[in-house]
């Protein structure tokens, strides 16, 4: 079976001095890159995934900004595909099942942001496509949400949506575990 990383969103609006900087993001990214380390070295399939929005009242991710660039730390080299998206599910509209099919993927690792929207969306997109997902949770950030007059905290948004994503649509596990896996 032939695994692929995809990275989402980790995008410079998201860390500290963008629009919307995320709990965690620092420890995410770094999780992240290990596991990019990791793909690069067993020279396995990596796909970035970049949000660029379109609707006329977006704050972040806006076209021909610095904050819709992929961040640094995790950079595309020569060769990594970037998949340009414009919905939370990195599917709709977009290349990457086409992709993926063509290189014969059958398993995904998904890290990114954030945890509650693009990373849900995605995972559950890929698992009904066919496609088994392990989601590396300590390689995703989140934010605080709002609901019913009640401040949801960033840590408990993202252990919700771990929760809910780890049956049936994914393996949910810490970055070592993945790399454990891989080696």
């Amino acid at each position: 079976m032939n695994q692929c990383l995809i990275m989402v969103d980790l995008q410079n609006d998201y860390f500290p001095g963008g629009k919307m900087e995320l709990a965690g993001i620092k420890d995410a990214v770094e999780n992240a890159r290990i596991l990019l380390t990791e793909f690069r070295k067993k020279k396995l399939t990596i796909i970035h995934v970049q949000h660029i929005s379109i609707p006329p009242n977006a704050i972040f991710f806006l076209p021909g900004t610095d904050g819709v660039k992929i961040n640094d730390r995790v950079a595309p080299q020569v060769g990594e595909e970037i998949v340009v998206k414009n919905y939370p599910n990195s599917f709709r509209d977009t290349p990457l099942l086409k992709i993926l099919k063509n290189e014969h993927i059958d398993d995904l690792v998904i890290c990114g942001a954030m945890s509650h929207m693009c990373i849900d969306a995605t995972t559950r997109a890929a698992f009904d496509l066919g496609f088994n997902c392990v989601v590396a949770e300590d390689a995703c950030a989140t934010m605080d949400l709002y609901f019913n007059n009640r401040i949801i905290k960033a840590p408990e948004v993202h252990a919700s949506f771990m929760a809910a994503l780890s049956f049936p649509y994914a393996k949910v596990v810490l970055t070592g575990d993945i790399v454990k896996d891989i080696a």
